[in-house]
């Protein structure tokens, strides 16, 4: 990563919950409109707590909210297009959808994916103390650093990217979901370009990076990636190597 993001995705979070909210915008309702409705809809599910302004349904619901609703100018198209590609997307694009825009809102769950993957790359199986030492690395032995780590892991279980071994804390990855180029990849693109704060990246490294272990993105075509509009190509050393920057990734 390029940056230190701050923690913030510190609850377990559930796909369908993500759809939840992203009917939710759909259906035209207001930030406050779907933080009543996520409320009523997981108030079996999670507690508020003695302080309901503190409790984990109030966390998740915050979670919610920033990664399809509480969304800021520079992030808003990149959401709409979000929410339309996911009116076609299949399984796996609907958790690769939702994968990118959790790492667009919260840069610290693709630290964790980061993390994750990497050592997937070197080894079988992962353990949950690898990966909180790989993350603690990078933002400092914080005891919220490494509770977040762990939930977010377990999030990864909840959606079915990693697996349980039977040995407690260790884990191993699920088979790769593939994923179609064209729009989604372009769009995937922007959304590990927020992720890692604007670039300039290659598009090998953001689409086959570590933080998308889970799953196999073709590499868009140049003419999709100039037809785009959202994305500058450069060009960087000798060897002409493409980069990306993004067009209008900071605040108007």
């Amino acid at each position: 990563m390029t940056h230190s993001p701050q923690v913030g995705f510190s609850q377990r979070i559930q796909l369908a919950w993500l759809d939840y909210t992203v009917r939710l915008v759909l259906a035209g309702s207001t930030k406050g409109e779907v933080a009543a409705e996520l409320d009523r809809y997981l108030h079996d599910k999670l507690s508020a707590g003695n302080d309901p302004k503190r409790g984990t349904r109030h966390k998740a619901i915050t979670i919610l909210n920033k990664v399809w609703t509480d969304v800021p100018g520079p992030r808003l198209r990149l959401r709409n297009q979000g929410i339309s590609l996911l009116r076609s997307a299949s399984e796996r694009e609907r958790v690769f959808i939702h994968w990118c825009m959790c790492m667009a809102a919260y840069p610290f769950f693709g630290t964790v994916a980061h993390a994750t993957g990497r050592l997937l790359r070197l080894q079988a199986t992962v353990g949950a103390a690898q990966v909180q030492r790989r993350v603690r690395e990078q933002l400092g032995e914080r005891e919220t650093v490494a509770r977040a780590t762990r939930r977010i892991l377990r999030t990864f279980i909840d959606w079915a990217i990693l697996e349980e071994t039977g040995e407690k804390g260790l884990y191993r990855a699920a088979a790769k979901r593939p994923v179609r180029s064209g729009p989604l990849g372009v769009w995937a693109l922007e959304a590990c370009l927020v992720a890692k704060g604007g670039g300039p990246l290659s598009a090998d490294t953001l689409l086959r990076g570590p933080h998308l272990f889970p799953f196999e993105t073709p590499l868009p075509s140049a003419r999709e990636l100039e037809a785009a509009g959202s994305l500058d190509l450069a060009y960087h050393g000798l060897d002409q190597e493409v980069l990306i920057a993004l067009a209008d990734l900071e605040e108007d």
